[in-house]
Order: C-alpha cells, then structure tokens, then sequence
C-alpha cells in the first residue's frame, strides 16, 4: 500500500471514530516524532502491538479486501510473566464493499460486537485437519448468549448492539450487508499476535508492504520494527 493512501484511510477513520463518540488513548494521537522520545516504561505499546493497523491484505484492492482496526491493550505470548494481560480488546471498521477475508485463530477467542453504523455479516465454517472447509460439520456458536448450531456457510448478521463468539479453528468471513453503511466493530478477545495466530484460507499476508510516497501520519503497529 502507499503511504498517501494509508494516510487517508486514518484521517477518515479519526473523523468516522469522532463522529461516533470513541475517543482514543493519547498513543492513538501521536505523531511520528514523537515515538522517538520514549523510554522503556512505554514498552509494552510497541511489545503488545497496540495502536493502529491498516491492511488490505496484501491485494492492492483496500477497497474490496481491507481493514482499519486500533488496538488499546493486548496480552503477549512470547512475554506472559513480563505482560500478563491475558485479553485484548480492539475497534475495527469495516466499509460496504470490503471483505475480511476467510481465517480462523488458533489461539484466540474472540466476541465480535456491532457497536454501530450498518449491519455486520459473518459466515462461518468450521475447518478440517488439514485446515481447508468442513463443508459437513454444524458450527456452534454463541450468540448474545444465545447457543446456535448452524449449517456450514451460514451468513450471521449482526445488527447494531448484538454480538457473537467465534472460537479456535472457525473460518469467519465478514462483509457490510448492503445499503447499510460503515460499521463500528468492537473486539474483545483473548490475547492476540497478528504474527502467529491468523491462517487464512488464501495465501494472504496480514501486514502489507508500505511504499513510502510521503511521510506517515500515524504510526502503525507494522512500523514499530523500524523505530
């Protein structure tokens, strides 16, 4: 992706968050120079991956495979005794006419919540041992503490306040149902780590290549490796 772009994608995102009353942490401001004056007691942004993160997944499509998400806290595998958080919690946004790709997580756990705007599509399988579709299985869900078996490919819509829990080695897909606008995504999961635990039914990368045409706007968690 070029930098032009991802920086677009944040203004327009900041304005979308604004208007919808989620204020951010003051990491979640910062301007690039001013991840060069911490010390080590802010370690933990940069060790957890929080802050902001926009992909298209390696298509050079984000307006048809592509995700904004801002990470406020995250537990850490690697690091348990030193961050022992064991939750994450995130806001995603997703626009009509993109995808979140097919995935599932091998470690995470995680309660999809329409916190606003349009209606929220999840289909569902779950996967094989070889990790393709199980175009047989019933897939058990929760949602809103409601109990669902559900037939393999099933589309769940989530409509503004409802919710679901999607665990270990379901695929889930999620698109805007048409004609209702942006939708404002709350997450909250066990910890995650982009790194280890996505596996996309496609070969698809989780963080994209950035081509720097201008200087950033805001740091993404995929820059922290260059500070």
């Amino acid at each position: 992706m070029k930098r032009s772009r991802i920086n677009q994608i944040l203004k327009e995102s900041e304005r979308f968050l604004r208007q919808r009353q989620v204020v951010l942490p003051p990491f979640g401001q910062w301007q690039p120079a001013d991840w060069g004056d911490l010390d080590t007691s802010y370690a933990e942004i940069k060790d957890n991956m929080l802050g902001w993160d926009v992909t298209d997944f390696g298509t050079g499509d984000f307006d048809k495979y592509g995700l904004v998400a801002f990470t406020f806290r995250n537990g850490n595998y690697a690091e348990p005794e030193k961050y022992p958080k064991p939750y994450c919690e995130k806001v995603l946004l997703l626009n009509e006419g993109q995808e979140l790709p097919y995935h599932f997580h091998r470690l995470k756990e995680e309660d999809t919540i329409n916190r606003g705007g349009g209606n929220l599509q999840i289909t569902v399988w779950h996967s094989t041992e070889d990790e393709g579709l199980d175009r047989t299985t019933p897939v058990e869900l929760v949602k809103d503490g409601h109990k669902l078996v559900l037939d393999p490919g099933t589309v769940v819509t989530l409509h503004p306040g409802e919710s679901l829990t999607t665990t270990t080695g379901i695929y889930h897909k999620w698109e805007v149902e048409p004609g209702t606008g942006e939708v404002l995504v709350w997450e909250v999961s066990s910890t995650n780590d982009d790194n280890i635990d996505n596996r996309f039914l496609r070969d698809t990368p989780r963080v994209p290549e950035i081509e720097e045409d201008e200087e950033p706007y805001r740091l993404l968690f995929g820059d922290y490796r260059k500070l």
